[in-house]
C-alpha cells in the first residue's frame, strides 16, 4: 500500500527499534540512581549517564535513516532526554557535585520549555520541531553534568564541565529565545485548522 493511508499506517506503529531505544534509555533511570545513592559509584553512574547521553541521536538517526519515524517516537524520544537530563540533574545537585549557579538555569529552562509546550497543546497548537541549538544545548549539558559528577567539585573533569556547562546554557536559552515566534505560528497553525474542520 502507498500514499496517505500508508503514511499513517507508518506513523501509528508502535514496535519500532528507535521507541524501544527510547524505553530502554528510560529503563536505565533507575540504574543511574542505584549507582549513584545506592552503590555511591560516582564514576559508574557518571558514565552511565553520560553514554545515555551521547546516545542521544541513535533513535533519531535509525528513525530518519531506516523509514522507522512513528508518531510514538516523535513523543517518546524527547520525553526520555528530558526525564534523563532531568531526574540526572536534580541527582546529581543532590549529591553536591553540581554547583547551584549551573544547577537553577539549567532546570528553570526545562521547566519552562516543558510547561510552555505542555500549555501550548492545550491550547491546540501543532507541534514544534526542535531547533538546532535546542538539540545542541540539551547534548552539552547532557556531557556537562555527568563531568560535574565525575569531577566531584575537583579536577579536570570538573574544570571540563564548567566550560561545557556555560556553553550549553547559552545555547539552550538561545534556543528557548528562538521558540517565541514558531510557538506563536504553530499556534495560529492550529487554531486555524481546528476551525477548518
Amino acid at each position: 500500500m502507498t500514499g496517505p493511508e500508508a503514511d499513517g499506517d507508518r506513523l501509528d506503529r508502535v514496535a519500532t527499534l528507535p521507541n524501544a531505544i527510547s524505553l530502554l534509555r528510560l529503563a536505565c533511570v533507575p540504574v543511574f540512581l542505584w549507582l549513584l545513592f545506592g552503590r555511591e559509584n560516582r564514576l559508574g553512574a557518571a558514565l552511565l549517564l553520560g553514554g545515555l547521553g551521547a546516545t542521544d541521536w541513535v533513535d533519531g538517526y535509525i528513525a530518519r535513516h531506516f523509514n522507522q519515524v512513528s508518531n510514538l517516537g516523535k513523543v517518546l524520544d524527547p520525553i526520555a532526554d528530558k526525564v534523563l537530563l532531568v531526574v540526572g540533574m536534580v541527582a546529581i545537585l543532590v549529591d553536591g557535585s553540581v554547583p547551584a549557579v549551573i544547577f537553577w538555569p539549567a532546570i528553570a529552562r526545562e521547566v519552562l520549555v516543558a510547561g510552555t509546550t505542555i500549555l501550548l497543546g492545550a491550547m491546540g497548537a501543532r507541534r514544534i520541531d526542535v531547533s538546532w541549538a535546542g538539540k545542541c544545548g540539551t547534548l552539552l549539558m547532557m556531557v556537562a553534568f555527568p563531568l560535574f559528577l565525575w569531577g566531584h567539585r575537583h579536577g579536570p573533569a570538573y574544570a571540563l564541565a564548567w566550560v561545557v556547562a556555560v556553553a550549553g546554557l547559552i545555547m539552550a536559552w538561545y534556543a528557548a529565545a528562538t521558540y517565541v515566534g514558531p510557538a506563536r505560528q504553530a499556534l495560529r497553525e492550529g487554531r486555524a485548522g481546528r476551525l477548518a474542520t
